[in-house]
């Protein structure tokens, strides 16, 4: 039987790396809460993954460094500090989301490209730390003032860097195999510029390169588990209240394997209301009655399109800059990353879960006098994809960086409201979806860090 569900208070965890206290204000981490759990998506114990045989020729290693650093450029320095931006997973983010664009990869698939994505790259870079020893050895080769050559102590120390770009390239090439060699070159260079720095030694990037493949391989091995690429032999159900239409949008991806729910239907709401029942003539009577303003109706339309098929980007935008503001320390950073579009995801697949058990037919379906702004998505009405993926996404960012909590919050609030605004859902339509992003937002945040909610 499932239950109706409750109205929880928003989880806010407040999260950092406890190691890093630079990374977010002290009073986000005043009693050591928060840090990113020391478990992974994709494997169980980071100690799992081997790493390659090391060098036991220091003299030697610096030697190679050097013979490497003397051939570099200037290009080489300059693509070393691109690469470089705000970590190991910074510019592989905006890699998959240009990619996705290119090839109008729209939600839900998006999402479920970007949860293992960066699932990878977590796991990846967790996998690196993991490795590395507390002791410091003097600096691999001072050569630019404006890199910190000190590394971990113990031979190989593992890259960070390598490993997030390792695993990208492998994850990037299974989404897109067509560009797989272009990934591959692209994440060899990421982890050359390391060298031409003179930032990290051969042992380093090559231990990297190694647990990089090593977690892509589970990732890839997991998609292809996670029937996301099923196909439907159904049929539209008929029907006084039925959603009317054919071809509706990825009509599976209820099905779809999750990461944090025990299953699609964990936080399914209620069955909708009657479609012949005062509750519904209420809901379209208040749509009826909107007035629409030219400023209603811009927010509507942006909304349509940054709620919409885009919002991945949107989000995943506006964790990055704040990732960059706060100078997130590695794990943290792609911690953060992972848990934003896992909770994406997960949203999705309990909302198109929902969608396709009721098939609730659309208010302009319903009564032909609602004129909506723009044609609805094909899918049925309850409950709201906007409540759902962008409630999810503020939930987790306002989680993560408490000083823009009110902001963040309020434009998951917007992103839902405008499908109001729209004539494109009802009010209870909308309700349900926020419900659904904040629960599985809150469950996200307590798998992905170790803190307390309030």
């Amino acid at each position: 039987m499932r239950h109706a569900i409750r109205r929880t208070p928003i989880a806010c965890l407040i999260t950092v790396l406890g190691a890093a206290a630079a990374t977010l204000p002290s009073t986000a981490h005043a009693d050591g809460s928060g840090v990113p759990r020391a478990e992974g998506w994709l494997v169980k114990s980071y100690a799992e993954i081997a790493l390659p045989a090391a060098s036991n020729d220091p003299a030697n290693e610096r030697a190679m460094l050097q013979a490497i650093v003397a051939r570099r450029t200037a290009d080489d320095l300059a693509r070393f500090h691109w690469w470089s931006t705000g970590g190991p997973v910074h510019r592989w983010n905006e890699i998959i989301l240009d990619e996705m664009k290119e090839g109008f990869t729209t939600l839900p698939l998006a999402a479920r490209h970007l949860a293992l994505f960066h699932a990878a790259l977590d796991d990846a870079v967790a996998a690196a730390w993991h490795f590395r020893s507390p002791a410091v050895r003097p600096a691999a080769v001072a050569i630019d003032s404006a890199v910190s050559a000190s590394r971990p102590a113990a031979s190989p120390s593992p890259s960070d860097h390598a490993a997030a770009a390792a695993a990208a390239a492998e994850v990037l090439g299974y989404l897109f195999p067509a560009r797989a060699a272009l990934f591959a070159a692209r994440a060899e260079e990421a982890m050359q510029t390391r060298l031409l720095a003179g930032a990290e030694f051969p042992n380093d990037v090559d231990a990297g390169r190694s647990i990089g493949r090593r977690i892509a391989a589970l990732a890839i091995a997991r998609g292809r588990a996670d029937r996301s690429d099923a196909k439907w032999s159904g049929s539209v159900p008929e029907g006084p209240g039925k959603w009317k239409g054919s071809n509706p949008i990825a009509p599976l991806a209820g099905t779809w394997q999750p990461w944090v729910l025990a299953d699609a239907a964990e936080f399914r709401p209620s069955a909708p209301p009657a479609f012949d029942s005062e509750q519904v003539k209420t809901a379209l009577g208040e749509l009826k009655a909107f007035p629409r303003t030219p400023k209603s109706n811009h927010l509507a339309i942006y909304w349509e399109v940054h709620g919409g098929a885009r919002a991945h980007s949107f989000w995943n935008e506006i964790a990055r800059t704040k990732l960059l503001e706060h100078g997130a320390a590695p794990a943290m950073a792609s911690r953060a990353l992972a848990a934003l579009n896992i909770a994406f995801l997960d949203a999705g697949i309990a909302c198109w879960d929902a969608k396709y058990a009721f098939w609730y037919v659309r208010p302009s379906q319903f009564d032909a006098e609602l004129k909506s702004l723009f044609a609805p998505p094909n899918h049925p009405s309850y409950p709201a994809a906007h409540g759902c993926f962008s409630t999810a996404a503020a939930t987790v960012l306002a989680g993560l960086f408490p000083r823009d909590r009110d902001r963040l919050l309020a434009l998951g609030r917007e992103a839902a409201e405008a499908r109001i605004w729209g004539g494109i859902h009802y009010r209870f339509d909308v309700d349900a979806g926020q419900e659904i992003g904040r629960r599985v937002a809150a469950k996200t945040l307590e798998r992905a860090f170790a803190g307390r909610t309030h």
